[in-house]
C-alpha cells in the first residue's frame, strides 16, 4: 500500500464537482490520516447539486460545501507549500498548481477525469455521467493511496 501523504489538495476547474467529490471521498477513506482541502482555479460556482447526490449515494455529505479558489486560499493563508501533494482533476487546474508550485518541492500529479457537467439530457442520464466521475475518482484514489482504513 503507498503511503498516504500527510496532507492532499484537490483541485479542478470551479471546486464545484471533481475535487469536492476527491476531498470528501479521501476524508471517507483515509480519515484522520490525512489533511484533505480542495480548490479551483476559479470560485465561480457554489457546489453542484449532483456532485451531492451521488456522493450521498456512498454516504459522502457534501452539501455543506463552500468552493474556493486558489487566489482565496492564498488570501486566507492557506500555504500551498504546506501540502505533501496536490493532484489536479482537470488540465486548467494542473497548469495552475504547476505555475503556483514551480518555487516549491511538492508532488503536482494529474488525474484525467471526465467533467460530466453539461452531459445528458434527463436527470437519471445526468446522474449517471456524475456517478461515471465519482467511480472514475474512487478508482484513482484506491489505485494511489491503497485500501480505505476507514468507511
Amino acid at each position: 500500500m503507498a503511503e498516504l501523504p500527510q496532507s492532499v489538495l484537490f483541485c479542478c476547474d470551479h471546486n464545484a464537482i471533481r475535487s469536492p467529490m476527491a476531498e470528501g471521498m479521501m476524508k471517507k477513506f483515509y480519515g484522520q490520516e490525512t489533511y484533505v482541502q480542495s480548490a479551483g482555479v476559479y470560485n465561480d460556482m457554489e457546489i453542484d447539486g449532483f456532485s451531492v447526490a451521488v456522493c450521498k449515494e456512498m454516504d459522502i455529505e457534501l452539501s455543506r460545501h463552500r468552493s474556493r479558489s486558489f487566489d482565496e486560499m492564498q488570501e486566507w493563508g492557506d500555504d500551498l507549500a504546506a501540502f505533501d501533494l496536490v493532484v489536479a482533476l482537470s488540465p486548467a487546474a494542473q497548469r495552475r498548481a504547476l505555475e503556483l508550485t514551480r518555487y516549491f518541492s511538492l508532488d503536482v500529479e494529474y488525474w484525467q477525469i471526465m467533467d460530466p457537467s453539461g452531459i445528458g439530457e434527463t436527470r437519471e442520464a445526468k446522474l449517471e455521467q456524475y456517478r461515471q466521475a465519482r467511480d472514475q475518482i474512487k478508482a484513482r484514489m484506491l489505485e494511489r493511496f491503497g485500501e480505505p482504513t476507514e468507511e
